[in-house]
């Protein structure tokens, strides 16, 4: 189901008219993109050195300089990854460390917003079609999309890799590549009309829980003053370094790299990058590739740093769709067991959630509460405590000729209404069939990505023109709705339920047990 929405932003990209040239100067040299219809763009912009060889599981590098004019206006490859069937085409190298930019043409001091992919930890890139940029250039925002090591390139443990980092951090090199695209962006948006104290962070999924983790690394304060976690799973723990260090050894064993020293880390590094592609067996797996709480980069896990005010203080835009349970089907396929497996909270869930008249919505409903909305609600109230603005929403909406098919807002389903990239046909992505924008959709999506931008602008989406979208407050409680009728604000929004999962999560110390690593 996923896929629909995948299709309804392929389907609205359809390439560029023919563009004129636009010229920079940085640091490192001077690039050659595009401008067109007041949208400029440069492409695959290293930030950081090509993480090969001896650079392979290390802290990113100072990126190259060159000589004369270096072309800007095309993608480069995402980061190594097993391709999915409906990406076949997509490039793949060890060599990605780059960085995509979307700017109003002229601009001076504009605000900025880095976004973050989504994938798993193991698949994405910042050159989706999702993710282009033009609508926000046109609110007046600079966009930058970044590639980050994926999969055991980004996030891999093993002793002898810990031993080499000498206290340092070790293990999560994609959030290390986050943040030193974090400092590039500060050291050069200046040159493409952005301005460097008005970065915002934003993310969904795996690259809205970077969003919490960057919010939780002492290494990233200071490169933002705002973020944005669009289905971020806030309680969903990352792995301890003597877990991550167990899972490496392992995968070690399996390619005949055996002991703990620097024999052991050079073997590792020779192994070809393909002997390192592989797609976990699923979104549990214990053994994927995950963040690591190394108690250096990431000191605790980011649902703790948020209670126990150790987070950035910053305005934080935080939300999940109506059916993120859509990502875990094997969770909810036996209604009847998902319930069993709430315990002593059985009876309670039963009947807050009607699951005696609909059991596969409630089994669906309590899966999505628990992963990804009372996290939302947990961390926003955490933010707000520390005085610090933090406003929430809930996105609904579907499509009119969806609304018979589906139960909800799938994971990911938002995506297209934030970047305003719906699209004009109607097609068929991996075997799902879409429907063309309806202007109740491009309604619905102008008001949603003028929020974003209001929040970009001003750490506060209320300025946007629409319903007044307040703050959330522990007496108020208010979650913007993206429903089919529009933005609504909702105050006390599914409280009974939510309060139901907030009490389990304090159970299970903080965690919550089905929530998955996404």
């Amino acid at each position: 189901m996923k896929s629909i929405f995948i299709g309804l932003v392929l389907a609205a990209v359809a390439g560029w008219a023919q563009a004129a040239p636009a010229r920079v100067t940085i640091a490192q040299g001077a690039l050659e993109g595009t401008v067109d219809n007041g949208v400029a763009v440069f492409k695959d912009i290293p930030y950081a050195a090509s993480p090969v060889g001896p650079l392979r599981w290390r802290p990113p590098a100072p990126p190259p300089r060159w000589r004369g004019v270096r072309e800007a206006t095309t993608f480069g490859p995402a980061c190594m990854q097993s391709k999915p069937s409906w990406a076949e085409a997509l490039s793949v190298s060890e060599d990605c460390l780059t960085l995509n930019i979307w700017a109003p043409a002229g601009a001076r001091r504009a605000p900025v917003m880095v976004w973050i992919h989504g994938g798993a930890f193991v698949w994405g890139t910042g050159a989706s079609a999702f993710y282009d940029g033009s609508n926000f250039v046109r609110r007046g925002i600079v966009l930058v999309t970044i590639n980050y090591r994926l999969g055991r390139f980004g996030f891999f443990a093993h002793p002898a890799l810990t031993a080499e980092a000498r206290g340092g951090p070790t293990a999560d090199y994609g959030l290390m590549d986050q943040i030193a695209a974090l400092k590039w962006v500060k050291a050069n948006i200046a040159a493409f009309g952005g301005d460097p104290a008005r970065v915002t962070i934003a993310g969904e999924s795996a690259g809205a829980m970077s969003v919490n983790f960057l919010m939780a690394a002492p290494a990233a304060r200071g490169l933002f003053v705002g973020a944005i976690s669009e289905s971020g799973f806030g309680r969903s723990p990352g792995s301890t370094l003597a877990e991550a260090e167990r899972v490496g050894e392992s995968f070690a064993d399996s390619v005949g790299v055996k002991g703990d020293g620097p024999t052991a880390a050079a073997a590792l590094r020779a192994l070809p990058a393909e002997a390192l592609v592989k797609p976990p067996k699923g979104l549990l797996d214990p053994a994927r590739p995950w963040p690591v709480v190394d108690g250096r980069l990431i000191p605790q896990q980011p649902f703790e740093a948020f209670a126990r005010h150790a987070e950035a203080k910053v305005p934080y835009l935080v939300g999940g769709n109506s059916w993120e349970a859509a990502l875990l089907p094997q969770l909810t396929a036996d209604p009847a067991a998902a319930m069993k497996r709430l315990g002593p909270d059985e009876a309670a869930a039963a009947s807050l959630y009607d699951a005696a008249d609909h059991p596969r919505r409630a089994a669906a409903d309590i899966l999505t509460d628990a992963a990804v909305i009372e996290p939302d609600r947990y961390l926003a109230e955490r933010v707000a405590a520390d005085g610090h603005e933090a406003f929430v929403y809930y996105f609904a909406y579907l499509p009119a000729a969806l609304r018979a098919r589906l139960i909800g807002v799938p994971h990911g389903g938002e995506i297209g209404y934030v970047f305003g990239n719906l699209p004009d046909k109607p097609g068929v992505f991996a075997g799902d069939p879409f429907p063309a924008a309806t202007p109740e959709d491009r309604k619905l999506s102008a008001a949603v990505t003028d929020y974003w931008a209001a929040f970009v602008k001003n750490g506060n989406p209320d300025s946007a023109g629409g319903p007044r979208w307040p703050s959330l407050t522990p007496a108020t409680q208010t979650v913007m709705v993206f429903g089919d009728a529009g933005p609504e604000p909702t105050p006390h929004f599914e409280q009974p339920k939510l309060d139901l999962m907030t009490a389990r999560a304090v159970r299970a110390g903080g965690t919550v047990a089905a929530a998955p690593r996404s």
